[in-house]
């Protein structure tokens, strides 16, 4: 039987007697009209699942008893998808949506060259990642981190393969070849109207993969969902 899946990042394991906050007290009284002894699953985003029971219902509080909980294992790979701000950001938001759909690691927006927005609502972008985390049921969080300069992402040392996915016609690997191998794979998504001359060179030196998505040239958004897919289904 599925029962109810909620977010909370306050879980304690080891304490069987847990409060969750307005949103989630509002949604499971109001919404879902559930009561007093009913069954729900928990996450804290961090690979913890947990089976718990309502014991007390205010307007504004929930208080459930723990009864069971499951230690998700991390995932085996890690996979990124450093993808500049654009400036439609329903599309950015439904990008973040998908990723995290898919199972994506890490997500690092990007200003670039040639991005035109710089506003990011990290808050609502939080939110966003949390539904779908719990639509699709799963235990881990992709990390959202605040937006950083390109040049910040390529010079910082890290342990991933990465590559950078362009649009010059240069020679270029299919990025399906890299995200087959059994290793944790960075991968940087430009704006549109593509990465600078500088930003690819900048790269390029520091040992980033130039790679391909394909014959057609991907909005940000769509490119960074390609990406996503080749990461997470191997």
């Amino acid at each position: 039987m599925t029962f109810p899946f909620f977010y909370s990042d306050t879980i304690v394991p080891e304490k069987p007697i847990q409060h969750l906050d307005e949103n989630a007290a509002k949604h499971i009284n109001q919404v879902l009209r559930m009561k007093k002894g009913d069954i729900l699953h928990l996450t804290n985003g961090r690979g913890v699942l947990a089976t718990a029971t309502i014991e007390e219902q205010l307007k504004k509080e929930c208080t459930i008893i723990l009864t069971d909980y499951f230690q998700s294992p991390v995932k085996q790979y890690h996979t990124a998808i450093a993808i500049s701000l654009i400036k439609n950001v329903a599309r950015f938001e439904w990008f973040l949506e998908k990723a995290t759909e898919m199972g994506i690691s890490t997500v690092v927006p990007l200003i670039c060259d040639r991005t035109e927005r710089l506003h990011f609502r990290q808050e609502r972008m939080q939110n966003i990642m949390i539904s779908a985390l719990l639509q699709s049921r799963q235990t881990w969080l992709p990390v959202l981190s605040d937006p950083i300069p390109f040049t910040q992402w390529v010079l910082t040392p890290s342990a991933d393969i990465r590559c950078i996915a362009h649009c010059l016609p240069d020679e270029k690997k299919h990025f399906r070849e890299i995200s087959s191998s059994n290793t944790a794979i960075s991968i940087a998504i430009g704006p549109e109207g593509d990465f600078t001359d500088n930003e690819i060179n900048l790269a390029l030196n520091s040992n980033c993969i130039p790679v391909s998505l394909g014959q057609t040239r991907l909005r940000t958004e769509t490119a960074g969902l390609a990406a996503a897919a080749l990461m997470t289904i191997r």
